[in-house]
């Protein structure tokens, strides 16, 4: 009998320890009064950003924030219309949230013309300093913080790189989003690396999804040799697939900044890990729903670049990549 009351007792305690485990591990971030609330905002729509907004709330939930339980997040998609992400930032302007997930530069500068009290956090935008975002990256002030995705930096690098793998080509269409502002110190860079290594590159600019086709159309009776996408942009990321498609149905080469478009296609890419800078977005906003400031918080930008390479499309494409730039490459999709 006293031998069952100690087995009793044991159990008892142990459900008790493991209860105040589990309720630790799950708290552990904060012991809110109210769940935590945090809005998103994309231009694009939400089929395509499945991977990006799961690393964001794996990463939440392994800081201890859980959505339905402590965690209310407010999503919002522009479905790529421009005035549709002006509609959206006003709308989460007006709710009470701890702070505003941004995922491209438009949905940035709307929010910022729409709030400077709301806490932004940004998943990747392009020169922030630049585009007055923010202040700097060691002291952002303001009420912007997050990642940077050092594009700007990058371009001339893409533009080598696919050079060294196609050096046959002699003229590259540059893909755009024309309501981007961002493009715009994209394609002076580039135009710069183009003219050092004896490019012509031709603007693509494009506004509407239905324009696409006939983009490709003038490209293709252009004598165009290759085509390169330009990155952050949610609309051109939502559009990836059909861009794939079209590149291939024009036998034309083509580069992303993404590594998501290789994947589904694309010929190659470089740039950062999409996927690591939403992840970080989390450490952010546990940061700034537990009291700090996006002024105090250091914008970051990546240290590490992801160059990916598409051998399959490259045999679709009759293109015999040169050995030491697959050897070079982070990862080779056969």
């Amino acid at each position: 009998m006293k031998s069952s009351s100690r087995i009793c007792l044991f159990m008892t305690f142990g459900l008790v320890v493991l209860t105040l485990v589990m309720s630790a591990n799950i708290g552990r971030a904060q012991t809110p009064s109210r769940p935590a609330r945090v809005g998103l905002i994309a231009f694009s729509s939400s089929e395509l950003r499945t991977d990006l907004e799961r690393s964001l709330t794996e990463s939440l939930r392994k800081r201890g924030y859980v959505e339905g339980f402590n965690l209310d997040l407010e999503r919002r998609y522009a479905a790529g219309n421009q005035d549709r992400v002006r509609q959206i930032a006003t709308e989460l302007a007006g709710l009470t949230l701890d702070a505003i997930v941004t995922t491209c530069t438009p949905t940035t500068i709307a929010m910022k013309s729409a709030t400077n009290n709301t806490p932004l956090v940004m998943a990747s935008v392009s020169d922030p300093v630049g585009q007055k975002l923010i202040t700097s990256y060691s002291r952002p002030g303001g009420n912007i913080t997050g990642t940077a995705s050092q594009f700007e930096d990058l371009a001339p690098k893409m533009l080598e790189l696919f050079h060294e793998a196609i050096p046959e080509v002699s003229s590259i269409a540059a893909l755009l989003n024309s309501a981007n502002p961002v493009h715009k110190v994209f394609l002076r860079e580039m135009e710069s690396a183009a003219v050092s290594l004896n490019l012509k590159l031709i603007p693509a600019p494009i506004a509407r999804a239905d324009e696409l086709m006939a983009l490709f159309d003038h490209i293709h009776r252009e004598g165009i040799g290759a085509v390169i996408v330009l990155p952050d942009d949610s609309f051109l990321f939502d559009l990836r697939p059909s861009i794939v498609q079209q590149a291939t149905l024009n036998h034309l080469p083509s580069f992303f900044g993404l590594r998501e478009a290789v994947e589904e296609g694309g010929l190659m890419s470089y740039g950062e890990d999409l996927r690591q800078s939403y992840s970080r977005v989390a450490y952010y906003l546990d940061r700034i729903i537990k009291g700090e400031k996006p002024a105090d918080l250091p914008v970051e930008q990546p240290t590490k670049f992801e160059f990916v390479l598409n051998l399959k499309t490259a045999r679709v494409l009759g293109i015999k990549l040169p050995t030491p730039l697959i050897v070079r490459a982070d990862e080779v999709i056969q």
